[in-house]
């Protein structure tokens, strides 16, 4: 496959995942927050480092760069890009991934947002999480007409994303999914590429905040700095791996794709 040619880029991450803003408005949110979730998503400090790391090497470069930060790295940014998304998509958040269950959770039984969690459609058991997600996992509800923070496997396959060459997912377990015997993986690999994605680079398992923005920064270096991208994230892999030989968890589970 040919070097992918790289003209403009967004670069979304720092999400207040706290925040109770959706689609621009307030929303109100029924008590009964229930203190036994699992589920409140902490803030990275590292993505919001990382973006802006790579914003500067970008601008070095004199690249058309849009960022996304805080309270603007929402869901309907996404969305709203369709069919004029750039050609570089740079996403730093949380990734997550639930396996398929045997058997459904009885109605009694609190579950962390069972539009995900439990539901038996592959892609909409992955995805990643946004500003806003919070209230909606605490509350495990969604509300009406907005969106609620997680952009799922599923409403990514059915973007337009033809227009964008590669897309990196700086977040935990973006390259997992459910294995169907000769139709491969059903998680986030296959919904960006439906969705018309060339090249993703993704992780494995969960990766850490620090060390991925550390990656991620020595990966930019590489390929901004002449490097082919294949090149440049072999050679990203080769430093992590020297500097982090005991506890390669840090590094190696991120994977270029095509």
């Amino acid at each position: 496959m040919s070097e992918p040619k790289i003209k403009d880029v967004a670069l979304i991450g720092g999400a207040d995942f706290e925040s109770n803003i959706s689609n621009g408005k307030f929303v109100n949110f029924n008590r009964g927050f229930n203190e036994e979730s699992d589920y409140n998503w902490n803030y990275l400090k590292g993505t919001k480092e990382e973006i802006l790391k790579i914003q500067e090497k970008l601008d070095k470069k004199n690249m058309d760069t849009e960022l996304f930060l805080a309270d603007k790295a929402r869901e309907e940014v996404l969305k709203i890009m369709d069919a004029k998304s750039p050609s570089l998509l740079h996403i730093a958040t949380h990734g997550f991934y639930f396996p398929k269950k045997d058997n459904n959770i009885g109605n009694n039984k609190y579950i962390p947002y069972a539009g995900h969690a439990n539901n038996k459609e592959p892609l909409l058991r992955t995805g990643l999480v946004l500003t806003g997600a919070n209230q909606v996992w605490r509350y495990n509800r969604v509300p009406k007409n907005v969106d609620d923070g997680t952009l799922s496997g599923l409403e990514i396959s059915n973007l337009d994303l033809s227009t964008t060459n590669v897309v990196v997912l700086s977040a935990c377990e973006t390259g997992l999914g459910d294995i169907d015997g000769s139709e491969g993986v059903y998680g986030l690999q296959r919904a960006f590429k439906m969705a018309g994605v060339d090249i993703i680079i993704m992780s494995l398992w969960q990766v850490p905040d620090t060390e991925t923005a550390e990656f991620m920064n020595l990966f930019y270096s590489n390929w901004l700095g002449g490097m082919k991208i294949r090149e440049a994230f072999k050679k990203t892999q080769k430093t992590m791996a020297n500097k982090y030989r005991e506890t390669p968890e840090k590094w190696a589970a991120f994977v270029l794709i095509e």
